[in-house]
């Protein structure tokens, strides 16, 4: 692909991006009111079942949880929250009192060590489902102790644990009392809440208003409301935050570019490694692949370096695994380098020469680029590439199986959220979460083991060997084409300053006015 061709690309997805800003978008307003903008709309605000992305933003304003994560750019580590004091006092025995005032909306009472047991088991159990039971695998049960006090018992040490379920959304404590009454979950009406922010109003695919909460009693957030503008496409949130209908936005890389030169008046451009894991994914199941030739040619072919020009304007590196450079289990190179003659060869030694492949990815102009160019690429080895492009609540239900335990995917443009300990960015992968999140329907026991084992080593060199060979296993079943680290990029108002967590996502009661 040239680069006329790649400017043409670009050209065409930003005027389409222009086109997305709604009219009816209002100037950010002045003082009190933080204007933000929603990367998505909103689905399941159950922390048990929620998707991510908005959904865990709005979840950390509105529901407490025992610690929460410190700002990336600044100091590492976590402090107490909804707890007064948590406490590791044996490795599988952490003790926790909460804090005196919390209380939940609708005169349901205070917040109470049963809640927490409530919510962690909740997510836990297995007849319930949750996508994120696997943040609490190590977990045996909560014992109450107290009105307020109780001790997380665990099966078997767990490093992650304080980092990636504590403070993240399944660890976000609900009102059993309130969620009992409504039949055990809910979607988009929590039907009580003790976080800093009340939610005032939603209106669907538009914007969603937060107000501070009379009740809550702990740190005071900046702004009195918050208001989420629900814009879709990065491109599109940058030419929000210019006609100043936005006080901060998340941007594509291609704005970042252009930003670096001339930056709007009054703004602050804010960039950090990315965490946000971007892969292609091949269904292991999926009978055009059956072949591991086939899966190793699609690997060969797909020449990243050719991705990041084109799709990130060379702002972002290619990845050699889930795992970004400065974590412990980094990997320093991919096993299965770009080789277009190395692809046709194993294509003509499987007897493959008519194949089409769907490719499933996010309607928007960043996952298009990269769509188009994978399917450029492949064309040079005779493979037919179909894009199919889905709106986000469509684009989730993909992995979703059928009765026989199948599904229909062919390859598709995943874009994960990473964490700050490997076991997050690699639990998504793991043999149970095959009909959840494991769309390639990688099935590993050797990958399994290993990851059990990390989550109880605290040796970092240890953990560090057992996370790469974890990858070399992904990497050598041929479902996996590792693309980038996303580099996060956003620009803010001078006046607003962010706090921002590992995967760029935004703790909002955490915002201030400097």
């Amino acid at each position: 692909m040239s680069m006329n061709r790649r400017h043409f690309l670009a050209a065409s997805a930003a005027a389409a991006a222009a086109a997305m800003v709604r009219p009816q978008l209002s100037y950010a307003a002045e003082g009190d009111t933080l204007v933000v903008r929603g990367g998505s709309d909103i689905q399941i605000l159950d922390p048990a079942f929620q998707n991510g992305s908005l959904e865990e933003e709005i979840g950390r304003c509105i529901f407490p949880s025992l610690n929460r994560l410190n700002d990336v750019r600044a100091t590492p580590g976590w402090e107490a929250y909804a707890a007064k004091s948590l406490v590791q006092k044996s490795p599988t025995e952490i003790e926790f009192e909460l804090n005196d005032w919390l209380e939940w909306s609708g005169s349901f009472g205070p917040v109470t060590a049963e809640d927490v047991k409530y919510s962690f088991e909740r997510v836990a159990a297995p007849g319930n489902n949750s996508p994120w039971a696997y943040a609490f695998d190590t977990m045996d049960k909560v014992e109450v102790t107290g009105e307020r006090t109780g001790i997380i018992r665990l099966k078997t040490p767990s490093v992650p644990f304080w980092v990636t379920t504590l403070p993240y959304y399944m660890g976000h404590i609900v009102s059993r009392k309130a969620v009992d009454k409504v039949g055990g979950k809910f979607t988009t009406e929590p039907p009580a809440t003790a976080g800093p922010y009340l939610i005032e109003t939603w209106i669907p695919k538009q914007s969603l208003l937060l107000k501070r909460n009379p009740l809550w009693k702990g740190p005071q957030p900046a702004f009195s409301a918050v208001k989420f503008e629900i814009v879709l496409d990065d491109e599109a949130g940058a030419l929000a935050y210019e006609a100043k209908a936005l006080s901060y936005t998340k941007v594509s890389l291609n704005t970042l570019a252009t930003y670096r030169r001339t930056l709007p008046d009054n703004s602050d451009l804010i960039e950090m490694n990315g965490s946000r894991m971007i892969w292609l994914s091949l269904n292991l199941a999926n009978p055009k692949f059956a072949d591991e030739r086939v899966r190793r040619a699609i690997q060969h072919a797909v020449d990243v370096s050719q991705i990041m020009a084109g799709s990130y304007s060379d702002l972002a590196e290619p990845a050699t695994g889930v795992v970004p450079p400065g974590m412990i289990g980094h990997r320093e190179a991919i096993l299965y380098a770009p080789d277009m003659e190395k692809a046709q060869a194993l294509l003509e030694a499987a007897g493959v020469s008519d194949l089409s492949i769907t490719l499933s990815a996010l309607n928007d102009k960043t996952s298009l680029l990269t769509c188009q160019i994978v399917q450029a690429l492949l064309g040079v080895i005779g493979v037919t590439v179909e894009i199919n492009a889905l709106d986000d609540a469509v684009f989730w239900t993909l992995g979703d199986k059928a009765p026989d335990g199948s599904n229909g995917i062919e390859m598709v443009l995943m874009n994960f959220a990473g964490g700050v300990d490997p076991a997050e960015n690699l639990a998504w992968f793991r043999p149970s979460q095959i009909g959840q999140l494991n769309w390639s329907q990688f099935n590993s026991p050797e990958f399994e083991a290993l990851y059990l084992q990390a989550m109880a080593e605290p040796d970092p060199a240890t953990r560090d060997t057992m996370y790469r060979k974890m990858q070399d296993l992904m990497e050598q079943s041929g479902g996996f084409v590792f693309l980038t680290h996303e580099t996060f990029a956003a620009v803010a108002r001078q006046g607003v300053k962010p706090f921002l967590l590992a995967d760029g996502y935004m703790d909002i009661p955490r915002f201030e006015k400097v």
